[in-house]
């Protein structure tokens, strides 16, 4: 498909929710980081947490960071509540709404989020909602209480990361779905690859029920966050990845990989074209995941969140503009 790699300059850390003051959701962590371009600015929803309950057990809500689209490292707003409360009792989305991937279609921005519930036997379980804004971006209703995307005979349970774009006139939503849970020392681990589902309106899915990516690392290496654009003739996914098991170090810990594809449907793995990976030290050495791209005035940006998951927030990197090799 061509001897083409895009290379990314990383320019830093743009956004750090522990250095917040006075929001008591907004504790931690930056996670899975969506931006939305308007005129002036760039909305960047993610998922934070307040502090872990008295049980230990943490919730997870999404708000917004604005920043200038003049400079993307200035912080014009901080959104002051989450965007969405958790769900009802029972619901999908009782106890989280993490992660989350955002787009502007005609006069509405939608938020495409995985919720989360907890279980019993395994931690947790979780489906994929959605909810929209008409005032760009600020306040969202959710389409209901259910999620539009749940689980299948061949998707069983864990459904999140979720990824959306529109391409030819379709709606197209990459996802992670669980294929099984595995024990680490007597906890209990998911296991996850890269779907896809298809839509003419954005609300009824078609699943292809198909793993898309090869994996390299194990049989049972999880795949997630799958952000895909269109450049150059062809489709590009970003994508993170990791060990099943001690993912939680430097060395077994999420990184970004890449692949290519002509049809949305076939994809071509090469890690060794991503052009981006941990840094030496600092905020993103030990882990670089959960990749958003988006663009201004014909310049190609990468947000992605760093160690321990985006705990102490996100930053951001520039294609360069010789990316030939």
């Amino acid at each position: 498909m061509g001897a083409l790699m895009y290379k990314w300059k990383k320019l830093g850390k743009v956004f750090d929710p522990t250095k917040v003051k006075g929001v008591a959701w907004m504790k931690e962590y930056a996670q899975s980081p969506a931006a939305v371009v308007f005129e002036d600015y760039i909305r960047v929803y993610f998922s934070s947490r307040p502090n872990k309950d008295a049980v230990g057990q943490y919730v997870s809500y999404l708000g917004f960071v604005d920043l200038s689209r003049n400079n993307l490292f200035e912080i014009r707003n901080i959104s002051k509540e989450p965007i969405l409360k958790l769900g009802e009792l029972g619901t999908f989305d009782e106890f989280g709404t993490n992660p989350a991937s955002a787009i502007l279609y005609e006069d509405e921005v939608r938020i495409y989020y995985c919720g989360w519930t907890r279980c019993e036997s395994v931690p947790f379980n979780s489906s994929i909602g959605m909810a929209y804004s008409r005032d760009k971006g600020g306040n969202f209703n959710k389409l209901g209480q259910g999620p539009i995307l749940s689980f299948s005979p061949t998707e069983p349970f864990l459904l999140g990361s979720p990824r959306i774009r529109r391409f030819n006139g379709l709606w197209y939503l990459w996802y992670a779905a669980g294929s099984k849970w595995v024990k680490d020392n007597g906890k209990t681990e998911p296991v996850y690859k890269i779907k896809m589902a298809q839509s003419i309106d954005g609300i009824n899915w078609i699943k292809a029920e198909v793993d898309l990516i090869s994996t390299v690392l194990e049989v049972d290496e999880c795949q997630a966050s799958p952000e895909v654009f269109f450049r150059d003739n062809l489709y590009h996914m970003y994508f993170s990845y990791r060990y099943s098991l001690g993912y939680r170090s430097k060395q077994n810990g999420y990184r970004i990989g890449y692949a290519v594809s002509v049809d949305l449907k076939t994809w071509i793995r090469d890690d060794s074209k991503v052009g981006i990976s941990i840094s030496d030290e600092g905020w993103d050495s030990e882990m670089i995941s959960y990749p958003n791209i988006f663009s201004i005035d014909e310049k190609m940006y990468m947000l992605y969140q760093g160690n321990h998951f985006g705990r102490q927030g996100f930053g951001l990197a520039v294609m360069q503009s010789d990316n030939s090799f």
